[in-house]
């Protein structure tokens, strides 16, 4: 017989997520309290969006927190590079007879 430890995110009385490693269900709860930080500070730009969207933006940008910090510091991330093979035209003659 196996034993599991499960750590299980609860918020409100409502499992959120249950995760194998303290770590990172203590890294999924800070992203949640960043979220519901992030509510009514949008809610507050009066931009008319519905509750259900401004917890979907809360989320996203809560998720995506070192990216969203880096944007506001100013650091851009570099555009990927094209492949070059693959946007090179090749010229091949068609064979002669």
């Amino acid at each position: 017989m196996a034993v599991i430890t499960k750590f299980v995110v609860v918020r409100e009385g409502v499992e959120k997520m249950t995760f194998t490693s303290k770590k990172e269900a203590d890294a999924y709860d800070k992203m949640l309290d960043i979220a519901d930080n992030l509510v009514p500070f949008i809610t507050s730009a009066e931009l008319e969006i519905d509750e259900n969207s401004v917890e979907k933006l809360a989320f996203y940008l809560a998720s995506n927190k070192d990216e969203l910090a880096n944007l506001l510091k100013g650091v851009v991330k570099p555009k990927p590079v094209a492949n070059k093979a693959a946007t090179k035209k090749t010229n091949k003659k068609a064979p002669t007879e």
